[in-house]
């Protein structure tokens, strides 16, 4: 039997890997993969400030990614300069000034090593039921603002002339990614969030024919990826986190191949369609 500390990682994995798969594929979908790399390097910001504030690390992460997300929001109203400039601006400004906030706590001892590339093995129970209880609730709204939120994706005109209010879904969908990026830092760290949304979606995406059907199989993807990292990392003495991502870079390689072809003709339906691919 393996230990209790191995068991307590996979479960953890599992379920960031659960609600991360969903909403990775409106990032593809969208395009949005600078987007989570800027909440990812704000985390690093939130961190800091939950030392230097003495809170709880998860909500000060999630309150700096969604200040961050607001941020962005309101500048691109203005205008004045293109979404990828302004991720840009943000991504790099929020990790310097987390990393130059943590210079300054030098009375408490930090490992940054394991914000930046995760720690998954030293995940508790309480850490686990965090993860469980509120990746339920960002699947539950999720489903509710499914039908907006694609909508706004494919086309946003025609989103707005049915009614549907896509501002108002994409704001909950910055909430929602603000809310998985917190809770997914301890399991891959903050460089390497992105990763454990974009690659299961992508590797779902060339499997899948439809949008929904591509959401189930980003999260199952994303879940081996999970399982297969944390049994070679045990296996190879590697780093969980980075071998989480490497198994989920295999998965999406093995996509390509013959095995990958033969899966999407069990897969896709006669005459299935794409959704948004």
């Amino acid at each position: 039997m393996f230990d209790d500390f191995f068991q307590r990682a996979l479960v953890a994995g599992v379920g960031v890997a659960l609600v991360a798969g969903p909403l990775g594929c409106f990032i593809v979908w969208r395009r949005l993969a600078y987007f989570g790399d800027t909440l990812s390097h704000a985390a690093l910001l939130g961190v800091a400030l939950s030392f230097l504030l003495d809170i709880n690390i998860t909500l000060s992460v999630f309150a700096v990614c969604l200040a961050i997300s607001i941020l962005l929001m309101g500048l691109q109203r203005r205008g004045s300069l293109s979404s990828d400039a302004l991720l840009g601006l943000l991504a790099h400004s929020a990790l310097a000034l987390g990393l130059v906030c943590l210079a300054f706590l030098s009375w408490v001892r930090i490992d940054l090593m394991g914000f930046l590339f995760g720690d998954i093995l030293a995940v508790s129970v309480f850490d686990i039921a965090v993860i469980y209880a509120g990746g339920a609730a960002v699947l539950a709204v999720l489903a509710v603002i499914w039908r907006p939120l694609f909508a706004a994706t494919v086309n946003r005109e025609l989103a707005e002339a049915e009614g549907l209010n896509p501002d108002a879904a994409n704001a909950v969908f910055m909430l929602l990614m603000a809310t998985v990026i917190a809770l997914s830092m301890k399991i891959v760290g903050v460089l390497l969030i992105t990763a454990l949304l974009i690659i299961p979606a992508a590797a779902a995406r060339r499997l899948a024919s439809g949008p929904e059907q591509m959401a189930v199989y980003a999260a199952f993807i994303g879940a081996l990826a999970v399982i297969g990292g944390l049994f070679g990392s045990l296996r190879f003495d590697t780093p969980s986190g980075p071998s989480i991502v490497v198994a989920a870079l295999v998965l999406f390689l093995l996509g390509m191949t013959p095995v990958g072809a033969l899966l999407r003709r069990f897969t896709t339906p006669q005459g299935g369609g794409g959704g948004a691919r």
